[in-house]
């Protein structure tokens, strides 16, 4: 077994783990009241949308997610919240550094003493479920199983959801697939566009990602019988007859979104081996991106 499916099994007891910390993660994420900002770059992005679309819909306050790379200091925050797994990432940091005085700073991380410690006034550290492999699986799910903890979600069904999604079938023969749609709908968005970027950084696949109802203006057009339709959430079934009309397969279950997401994170390491392609070196990828001066 490869060190990417390993950490792909590891998850339901890291979530266990991290849900010990439900307190700690209330008093730096829920911030009632507060306007908040949630960065991060590739998949720590997504999961600032997922966390963002959370922390409103749950009544806490206004709360944006932003790319890195695309902060501007524009709007007053009260509160940023910054996710990095190395803490080493250029455009965080660059991100953090153009943050106004006077803005609380947060920093999710999971290795301690890295730049971004030095960025920010309060840190979250989730070290237990950092990874040696560069493509990440448990640790922006741990994130997001402590953020919904702190906003108030009853997560008690998680851990045998995970366990669950571990042992399931795959949704499809990974020989028969050449190209995958993820959907989602609500804070499932920013899920769909993470199983996405699992597929194309583990297995060098055609995928993409779409709120729900999109699929129909548009992607459908290149679904065909070598595709599958993975749905996150409560996704309207009616998406099912759509993408069958196209001649894809479909999937969804009522397991929890993040062990659905396992299940997806399963399938591209699945389709990894059945191109022949190491998941633990995925190609021109490296666990942090940190820019020089000439790029």
């Amino acid at each position: 077994m490869n060190a990417t499916s390993e950490e792909i099994a590891s998850q339901p007891a890291v979530w266990e783990q991290a849900l010990t910390l439900t307190a700690e993660a209330r008093d730096q994420l829920a911030a009632p009241g507060e306007r908040v900002l949630i960065i991060g770059c590739g998949t720590s992005w997504f999961v600032a949308q997922c966390i963002a679309e959370l922390r409103e819909s749950a009544g806490l306050g206004e709360t944006d997610a932003v790319c890195a790379s695309e902060y501007r200091p524009r709007r007053r925050y009260d509160r940023v919240v910054a996710i990095s797994r190395s803490g080493t990432s250029t455009e965080v940091l660059d991100a953090l550094r153009q943050v106004p005085q006077g803005t609380h700073r947060v920093a999710v991380t999971a290795v301690p003493g890295m730049p971004i410690d030095d960025l920010a006034e309060a840190r979250i550290l989730l070290d237990f479920a950092d990874e040696s492999s560069v493509v990440q699986t448990r640790f922006p799910t741990t994130v997001l199983a402590l953020a919904r903890a702190a906003f108030g979600e009853d997560l008690t069904h998680l851990a045998d959801d995970g366990r669950a999604a571990l042992s399931a079938a795959l949704p499809a023969d990974p020989a028969t697939i050449e190209h995958l749609v993820f959907l989602g709908t609500g804070w499932t968005v920013g899920l769909a566009h993470e199983a996405a970027l699992k597929v194309r950084e583990a297995a060098q696949a055609y995928s993409e990602s779409y709120p729900a109802m999109d699929f129909r203006h548009g992607p459908v057009a290149v679904a065909n019988e070598h595709s599958l339709v993975f749905s996150f959430g409560g996704v309207p079934a009616g998406l099912d007859d759509v993408g069958r009309s196209a001649g894809a397969t479909t999937y969804r279950d009522d397991r929890d979104p993040l062990a659905q997401l396992v299940l997806a994170q399963r399938f591209a390491i699945a389709l990894a081996a059945q191109r022949g392609l190491d998941p633990d070196h995925p190609r021109l990828l490296t666990r942090s991106v940190v820019l020089t001066d000439a790029v």
